[in-house]
Parts: structure tokens; sequence; C-alpha cells
């Protein structure tokens, strides 16, 4: 079975007390039998009932007869955790387990959805091909007139833009967030959930700094930018038009993933993630990796409802050798682990992050990092994040309280929110490397590997 830490099965829980609860389950006295091999691990917890849990080695999809909305739950991760202590022995799948993983064979192999440019199967070739031209026709109208909406929204936007210059910034910091929101729900009806995000992001900047002025500017500038690109849309060239389309919130579909999207196979190393659970009813979670041989940043976005598991398993500090397929674009980033014809099932690896003897791929110097940023914002203006590793990096707490990061050349860059006492202790002082996401002004620890061992950062989460 793939090698995993307590703490990598620690960082795949939901919250806190999750991780507590599964914790106290690790204990061979709450199980009345347990088993692995090498596709799966099994179990029954002894609790208010006997309940069957089931583990997917290949992904550590974790399956429970639990009533429990939380995914992993308390006993899948009691069980992942006796796992990684060597606790569970080998032996043959029982039944329960056996079709559990028959039955996620079958889905994995099911065949696809059908696509319009395929016949309909058991309908006669003339009226299928009717109702393949008559989707085509009703989706090119949806297209035109959400394209309509958002060019009216941005004409809307772009003299909100210029009244917003000619009465100046001041006193923006008194305004409050009312008056980004109501920009904000006018994109959102304008069909531009792109647009509307970086407004509500913008409600937080003025005020929250000295350079507010200078930071807002820029921020105002990449949306007018946005505009004025959305208006010569046809203009752009195809890679640019994308990633238009992509910042105003236009989501692609699967099949114009795969059709256009460039597919990368590496090694990855999963640096880190973290789950943000700030909407109402979705939670997002960003899986950064980089590639070993390729040095490609990538992230793979999971949505999920409140209690819904992820679909996918990605243990940070875990080495995932997969098919990548990118969302196209100038500076793509966005990806998800392909399993299609001609490509290989992506699998976990055995070693983690801290526990190989070559190097981490990443930078050495942190103008290394600075450099690749500025590569990917001179393809793409709009690019918000990147994924990074750098070496030999100190974290230093200065005096008046200021977090940062020191390269062996003495530059530094500073780190996201306070309180990163864990970092300077994994550190002791002495060089670690570290994973993190870099936002253009902070560093956003995600994981680090210090003394051989790879650390999920649970500040991060």
């Amino acid at each position: 079975m793939p090698t995993i830490t307590a703490e990598q099965v620690l960082a795949l829980a939901p919250d806190s007390s999750s991780a507590q609860a599964g914790r106290k389950l690790a204990a061979a006295k709450h199980w009345k039998s347990m088993g692995r091999d090498g596709a799966g691990l099994w179990g029954e917890c002894l609790g208010s009932a006997l309940y069957q849990v089931r583990v997917d080695l290949s992904s550590l999809s974790v399956k429970c007869s639990c009533p429990s909305r939380k995914f992993p739950c308390k006993h899948g991760i009691g069980l992942l955790l006796l796992a990684a202590e060597g606790a569970v022995p080998e032996d043959q799948q029982p039944e329960w387990m056996a079709s559990w993983m028959a039955k996620r064979a079958a889905t994995k192999e099911a065949p696809k959805t059908v696509t319009p440019d395929q016949p309909v199967a058991g309908a006669a070739a003339p009226d299928a091909q009717a109702q393949v031209e008559a989707a085509k026709r009703a989706a090119a109208k949806r297209v035109e007139k959400r394209q309509r909406l958002m060019t009216a929204g941005l004409d809307g936007l772009d003299l909100w833009l210029s009244d917003l210059m000619r009465n100046g910034l001041g006193g923006l910091e008194a305004r409050g967030a009312s008056f980004w929101e109501s920009q904000a729900a006018r994109m959102v009806d304008a069909q531009a959930p792109g647009v509307a995000n970086r407004l509500r992001r913008m409600a937080g900047i003025p005020g929250a700094s000295e350079d507010w002025p200078e930071r807002l500017l820029a921020e105002l500038g990449k949306l007018a930018l946005l505009s004025h690109a959305w208006q010569r849309l046809d203009a752009l060239d195809p890679p640019l038009r994308d990633t238009v389309r992509q910042a105003m919130g236009w989501n692609l579909s699967t099949v114009e993933v795969d059709t256009r999207g460039e597919l990368v196979s590496d090694r990855w190393a999963v640096l880190g993630q973290w789950v943000d659970d700030s909407g109402e009813r979705i939670r997002v979670q960003r899986t950064w990796l980089l590639g070993e041989r390729s040095q490609r940043s990538a992230v793979i976005m999971q949505f999920a409802t409140a209690y819904a598991p992820f679909a996918e398993v990605y243990p940070p500090g875990s080495v995932l050798v997969a098919d990548l397929r990118f969302w196209p674009g100038a500076y793509p980033q966005r990806a998800y682990a392909f399993d299609g014809p001609g490509s290989a099932p992506p699998r976990l690896l055995e070693e983690g992050l801290g526990m190989r003897s070559a190097r981490l791929p990443g930078h050495e110097r942190i103008n290394g990092l600075l450099r690749v940023y500025a590569e990917g914002l001179a393809r793409d203006p709009w690019l918000d994040r990147l994924g990074c590793a750098l070496r030999d990096v100190i974290p230093t707490l200065t005096p008046d309280g200021g977090w940062f990061l020191l390269d062996t050349a003495d530059d530094a860059l500073p780190l996201a929110g306070n309180g990163h006492w864990r970092l300077l202790a994994l550190s002791g002082g002495r060089p670690i490397d570290l994973m993190a996401e870099w936002n253009g002004e902070t560093l956003l620890p995600l994981g680090a590997v210090a003394d051989g061992a790879y650390i999920p950062l649970m500040e991060a989460r």
C-alpha cells in the first residue's frame, strides 16, 4: 500500500474534532476485524453499532456504514492511522469489501456520457442527427445570450470604474463592504461571476495597510484590463481568449478540456492543500502539485457541498504518478488527473516527499520563484496565485512581529498570517524545504520537509 504518515492522515480530516476522534479510535481494541491487501484496507469498528469501514488504497477514498455526514469520518481516520502505524495485518478481502471494490472498478470503466457528436443508441439515424442539430442550435443561443449579458454588464462596470477614478479613492475605507457588494451583485446578474469575485476581494483592501491605495489601484487596473480584453475577444490569440473567458467566470465543459487541454505526464509532488469553506453551500479544495521533470505547477480544484466528500483524495506530502490534463489558457495551471483511453490510471507511489533521497523539485532562491511568477504574469495578467516549493529557507520572526522567509542569499518574502510558531519549531533555525502558495504579495505555507519527514501545516486549512 502507499506509504502514508499519521500527519498526512490527520491532514485529510475535515475538522479538528474529527481528527481528535480518529486518534481515539486508532487502537486495536476498538476493532473487531481489520485487514489489508495491495488494493484495499478494511475493518469493522465497534461503537454504538458495528460499522464497516472500507478504503480504496489507489485513491485513499473512504466508505463507512456509519451515519456521519463528515468525510472521511472518525472511523476512517482511525483505520488509516492504524495502517500508518503498520498495525493492520495482510488478509483476504471479505465479501462486503470485495463487492464495494468491484462496484468502484465498474464505475471507473463505465462508458462516458454520450456527446452531441455521437449517435444516440436505439434511435433512428435521422432522428438522432436532428436531435444533435437542435441541441447545437440551442447551445449556440444560450452562448449568444450570455455574451450579450456579460457585455452589457461590463459596459456598466466601465462607467462605475470611470466614476470611481474621477471621484478618487479617498474615503473608500469608510464605505464598507456594501459598496463593493452592490456592484458584485450586478456582475452576478450579468453572468460574470469571476468579475464579481474580484470585486468582493477588493472590499478587504481599503484601510488594510498603509499602501492600500496602490494595491487597490493595481486590482482596479486588472479589472479594467479584463473588461477591455473582453470587448476585443475575437482579436486575441486563442490561449489568451480562453484565459479571458475563465477570468470572467466562463467554465469549460469536460469535453472542451479533453479536446483542447494539454496533457502532461510526470511524477507530481503533492505540495499541500487548503479548503475554502467561506461559501454558504459549497466548499472548494485547492491541491497544489509540482512536476518533477516538467517543473510545472498545477492546481486541482474540487468542489463539494457542505458535508459531501471530495471525489478524489490527494494526501499532502505524497507523490502521484499521473497524466494531468490542463485547462487551456495562456498560462495553464488548473488541471485534473486524466484517466482516459491510452492513459495509465493515476497512482500514489509508496515514497513520500520526505522519504526520498533526491531533492524535492523547487527553487533554490527566492529570485527563481519571482522570475517564474513574472513570466506567468506576462502571459496571464490575471494570475492570482502560484504553487511553489522553496529549498533551504529559514522562517524568521522580526522584532516588530512580522513573519518572513529567508533564503541562502538573505532575500526575504513575507508569510501570510500570523502565528507560524510550528513552522519555526520545525526549522529550529536551520534551513528546511517549504511548500507554499504565492499570491504576488505573501507566501501561504502548505507543508514543510524537516529531518526527512513531510509535515502538513494545518494553518493552511
